[in-house]
């Protein structure tokens, strides 16, 4: 596992203080997150994630635009989305778009497909709410069939019908997909079916928890007759030279964008003490110094069986150039002690 694992990146885009304390405008938060993807392509991490959001305190509203302009400034770095949220978007559009990015970097796009956990999208595009089930299962039907890159005929109750219809353009290789999941034994078969990488998405609790979950879709991925059961793990996190810098540095930030989210929602404030256990060994919040992190993704690996790792290095507010840091340290410390303990077992 210690020579297989791949380990990335993933950002939401949120818009982030300045030097003055104050927001950014989302132009130069954009242009900050091509930064932090030459940077990544630079020090040799193997993923960079956008994610996409429709609303105030996010900047990326339209990921492959900002995938395209790493792509165009990189060399290696793989670019993908972190996640679409296909259940708002049409199939067609989302193929056409990534294969374009697929063009420009020569092969390097990658898509994580998912029905996302904010809903602004949803009103915005003209969908109802009480179909996000059958939206996602029939467009990810769909987008199996367009992944074929060969004639489609399609049809379903939420979108037009294809026939014997071409999306183009064509890939050399094909589109890698992902499909993003937070935990429902159904999205995991659901996932095995299309014989799909599976993304966790852990962000709360023990990652622990999900192994039932990588061992269900291991064991449908089998029985659907598909051979590689590719498991990948998402979680929040923030590196500095110690672990106490590091937890100084993200709790304010991590707290804000919690708060705000949970009034939205009906949470609780975020509470210190519930920072403290997720951030401790056996949480979901990676977050300390580069040996810290590191036993921690490759504890997570071990009991997961990851084929990568992507730490979500922006929370928040959180400044531009401590991201900066955080991805040079989790590039040139984490990743290689990652590998160096993972090939020990």
């Amino acid at each position: 596992m210690g020579k297989e694992i791949e380990l990335g990146l993933d950002t939401f885009g949120d818009l982030t203080a300045g030097d003055d304390g104050k927001l950014l405008p989302a132009g130069e938060v954009l242009r900050n997150i091509v930064e932090q993807g030459v940077l990544a392509d630079k020090l040799g991490l193997d993923f960079i994630g956008i994610g996409e959001h429709h609303r105030d305190d996010f900047a990326v509203s339209a990921p492959e635009v900002v995938m395209a302009a790493i792509a165009a400034k990189t060399e290696r770095i793989h670019v993908g989305s972190a996640v679409t949220v296909l259940s708002s978007d049409d199939p067609v559009r989302v193929y056409e778009r990534f294969a374009t990015v697929d063009g420009i970097s020569g092969g390097r796009a990658e898509v994580i497909l998912g029905r996302g956990s904010f809903t602004e999208s949803f009103p915005l595009f003209g969908f109802e709410l009480e179909d996000y089930a059958t939206l996602f299962e029939e467009k990810l039907e769909l987008f199996a069939e367009l992944r074929k890159e060969a004639p489609v005929t399609w049809s379903g109750t939420m979108r037009p019908p294809l026939t014997n219809q071409s999306v183009y353009p064509r890939t050399t290789a094909g589109i890698k997909t992902w499909v993003g999941v937070g935990g429902s034994p159904e999205s995991v078969v659901r996932t095995a079916k299309y014989g799909l990488p599976m993304m966790l998405a852990v962000i709360g609790g023990e990652p622990a928890r999900f192994a039932p979950y990588a061992d269900l879709y291991r064991k449908a991925m089998a029985e659907f007759g598909h051979a590689d059961a590719v498991v990948g793990m998402h979680s929040p996190g923030h590196i500095a030279a110690t672990d106490e810098l590091a937890k100084e540095e993200l709790w304010p930030h991590f707290k804000a964008n919690r708060d705000r989210i949970g009034a939205e929602r009906g949470w609780p404030p975020a509470q210190r003490g519930q920072f403290e256990a997720e951030a401790g060994p056996h949480g979901a919040v990676f977050v300390g110094s580069p040996e810290t992190v590191a036993q921690k993704i490759a504890r997570a690996a071990r009991v997961l069986g990851l084929s990568r790792f992507d730490l979500k290095y922006s929370n928040g507010t959180l400044p531009h150039s401590t991201l900066m840091n955080s991805i040079e340290l989790y590039a040139t410390e984490v990743a290689p002690r990652v590998r160096e303990l993972l090939s020990q077992d």
